[in-house]
């Protein structure tokens, strides 16, 4: 099994959204429930990071003085 780091984003919001269904449920014993709210909390952060850095991936481009520009996206006003 791979860890929450080594998922893809995509896996990492399915695996996430499934402990949140068993968690709105309320079936769940509490041992099992607080397993489930632990591990979604390690899910959302792997997916916030995997978020951050793909922000950090993505380029404005723009026009300047000598052509088009790639600036990072937090320079873009």
């Amino acid at each position: 099994m791979s860890t929450d780091a080594e998922q893809g984003f995509e896996q990492a919001l399915a695996s996430l959204e499934d402990r949140v269904r068993q968690l709105e449920g309320g079936d769940v014993p509490l041992e099992k429930a607080l397993t489930l709210f632990e591990e979604g909390v390690d899910l959302a952060r792997t997916c916030h990071e995997q978020l951050e850095a793909a922000e950090e991936r993505v380029a404005q481009l723009v026009r300047g003085p000598r052509g088009i520009d790639e600036r990072p996206l937090d320079d873009v006003q």
